[in-house]
């Protein structure tokens, strides 16, 4: 049972209904697999630029213990994984966390997936060297509070990753309108305009825990 304020139960149950597609690559989710291939790399160039890691190995992220916040079926849990990273993927749909378990064995990966939320497992007094928060900040309920749990999540010294959908209106007109209505890329409902984030938001909550912005970028 997950005790927290953050949780959205809107999108709980959004995504209760997406779990058994997240691994069909030409299905709703295929422009977030398409994403995570342009991403990854930049997440193995970032890692290395500033010294959590090489990139002359076959596994550059090996000895990096990381958090993904939200990681649905298991999509960036798994490149992270292949990339040596000891990875720990935590989401508040039980359903995504039995679909990413059950995925990870079909590709022999050993990742530890837990049906919780960041209030639990901040309480539990966690840490990791990099925390993942990809297309999160988006679904939650008290978005101050989850920065701040996330936050506290990372070990002193580390690094955390965040991405959202900003929100302009061009991003209202390509990501919902475009996307979720005329392309149907997207099923509708997937975005509320109202829960998109601007990056300026994101960064005064991640200075507010002295997690300072080294670098952002666009897609």
């Amino acid at each position: 049972m997950i005790h927290s304020t953050t949780v959205d139960p809107y999108e709980v149950e959004y995504y209760k209904k997406m779990a058994n597609v997240w691994w069909d690559k030409s299905g709703p989710f295929w422009p977030l697999h398409k994403l995570n291939m342009l991403r990854i790399l930049w997440i193995k160039n970032k890692l290395a630029q500033y010294k959590y890691t090489s990139t002359n190995t076959p596994q550059p992220l090996h000895g990096l213990n990381v958090l993904d916040i939200g990681c649905g079926g298991g999509i960036l849990s798994e490149s992270l994984a292949e990339l040596g990273a000891t990875v720990h993927g935590i989401d508040v749909v039980e359903k995504n966390i039995l679909i990413a378990n059950a995925h990870a064995l079909e590709d022999d990966l050993s990742i530890q997936y837990t049906y919780t939320s960041v209030e639990d497992l901040t309480d539990k007094k966690k840490k990791y060297d990099v925390v993942f928060n990809m297309e999160v900040v988006e679904h939650v309920a008290d978005l101050d509070k989850f920065m701040h749990c996330s936050s506290k999540l990372v070990k002193p010294g580390g690094a955390m990753f965040v991405a959202s959908i900003n929100r302009t209106l061009s991003a209202y007109l390509s990501a919902i309108i475009g996307a979720e209505y005329i392309l149907k890329w997207l099923p509708k409902g997937t975005h509320r305009y109202s829960m998109l984030r601007k990056p300026d938001e994101i960064i005064e909550l991640l200075e507010s825990d002295d997690i300072k912005t080294k670098e952002s970028a666009g897609v």
